[in-house]
């Protein structure tokens, strides 16, 4: 045996076991790989996935053709004519003010500063800050202690010139008499001439005294006077009857004639007046009313001029005009029953010049502007739209006057205008005359007046 081989052992034998023999199969059985009958149990499921697919371009094909459809029904609808919603108002007949108008600045009629007209202390100040005081009125007073005693001297003064004139004129008729009896006695010849001379010289002395004891008497009574005026400046009462505004000066301090400052101002607000300026191109127009004795009517407006504050009526015209700025100033005058206007308050005047009668009249935002002027869209029997030129005459609030264009009775579009063109057919919502009137909100007020 050669090396590495191995030997069977000696108990092991080599023939075969006849019990694995039954053990082992006849015959191997054979495997096939190609499942014939699960394909067969599936097609069901590829049936219905087709059919999904089938049902899936239908759905795709319905879509299409409704999508088609509904852009055709679009196209359609915006080849047919639209009725488009617009509001419209009726031209009328009616009356158009003239009118100029002109920023102004409202001034007290009377504006009077209280002064002291005599020297001395302020005991008491007698009104209150804002107050209406009447003319006459007592404001302040102020010692007056000063001024009695003064008073006093004067009359003093007055009595003891009076005193003396009395013994001048007695003086005089002794003078007299004396000049009487030696006239006697000088005709008799019993005195000289010169003791006659002398006693005439003596009489004309005291008639010198008694024209100056006059002289003094009325110069005493003067003072009098002047010490009792100043008495009565004690008590500073009101010139004129208006708004007394603050207090400037408090009781105790003293005060003097020559002080800039006084004790308050009153400004007199019934009547009131407005400074106001027209363009001096308008000025000859007011002066022709004013020659022929018209009455001119002024309205102040407040900022806005949305709201009228007082009427009044023109009272003068300056007698020049501002070459800075080429205008004219005009004051107006207002009663101001209600004191709707207060110095220094700005106003819009409105300065009324003739009234234009039986004049068409349209709302103002009906007015449209192109490239050949202003025009309206009239709104015709059938309901279609059509551009209308015409000529605009006055302007006043939010209406308009037509020279040349429109009639009485035509309807023009106020509201929607900027969505037609020529032949539109609308439908029309007719709008009352505040509605009509009504401007855009942000949209420039026109200018007011007459225009050109």
């Amino acid at each position: 045996m050669k090396p590495g081989t191995l030997e069977p052992h000696p108990t092991e034998s080599r023939e075969p076991d006849p019990r694995a023999a039954e053990r082992r199969p006849s015959q191997l059985p054979q495997l096939d790989f190609d499942d014939h009958g699960s394909s067969k149990n599936y097609w069901w499921v590829w049936l219905l996935l087709f059919g999904l697919i089938a049902y899936g371009c239908y759905r795709l094909y319905e879509y299409e053709n409704a999508k088609k459809d509904a852009n055709a029904s679009k196209k359609g609808m915006a080849m047919r004519p639209r009725n488009i919603p617009v509001g419209g108002a009726t031209a009328h007949l009616g009356d158009m003010p003239v009118y100029l108008q002109g920023l102004g600045t409202v001034t007290a009629f009377n504006t009077v500063t209280v002064k002291t007209r005599i020297d001395g202390q302020l005991t008491g100040v007698n009104f209150k800050e804002g107050q209406f005081v009447h003319q006459g009125d007592i404001l302040a007073s102020i010692d007056a202690r000063p001024y009695q005693v003064a008073l006093d001297q004067a009359k003093g003064t007055l009595d003891q010139a009076k005193g003396g004139l009395a013994k001048d004129q007695a003086a005089l008729r002794d003078a007299q008499a004396n000049y009487s009896r030696d006239q006697a006695l000088f005709n008799a010849q019993v005195i000289a001439k010169q003791q006659l001379d002398t006693q005439l010289a003596t009489a004309d002395q005291i008639r010198g005294s008694i024209e100056s004891d006059q002289a003094t008497i009325a110069s005493d009574q003067a003072a009098i006077d002047s010490a009792k005026l100043n008495l009565t400046y004690t008590k500073i009462t009101a010139p004129l009857s208006g708004r007394i505004g603050l207090r400037l000066v408090d009781a105790g301090n003293m005060v003097h004639a020559a002080d800039a400052t006084g004790l308050a101002i009153i400004a007199q607000l019934q009547p009131i007046s407005v400074l106001f300026s027209i363009p001096e191109d308008q000025l000859q127009s007011v002066l022709q009313k004013l020659q022929g004795g018209a009455k001119l009517r002024a309205d102040a407006y407040d900022r806005d001029q949305t709201k009228m504050l007082a009427q009044g009526t023109l009272l003068t015209v300056d007698n020049e005009i501002d070459a800075t700025t080429g205008t004219s100033r005009l004051k107006a005058v207002f009663p101001n029953s209600d004191y709707a206007l207060f110095p220094n308050q700005f106003v819009n005047i409105r300065l009324w010049l003739d009234t234009h009668r039986g004049v068409t009249i349209i709302p103002a935002v009906a007015i449209q502007r192109g490239p050949t002027g202003a025009f309206v869209y009239l709104i015709r029997d059938d309901n279609t739209v059509a551009v209308r030129a015409l000529k605009v005459g006055l302007t006043v609030g939010n209406d308009v006057s037509i020279d040349d264009g429109l009639q009485p009775g035509d309807k023009v579009v106020v509201d929607g205008a900027e969505k037609l063109t020529e032949g539109m057919t609308v439908t029309v919502r007719q709008l009352n005359g505040s509605q009509a009137g009504e401007r855009p909100r942000g949209q420039k007020r026109q200018q007011q007046g007459k225009q050109q």
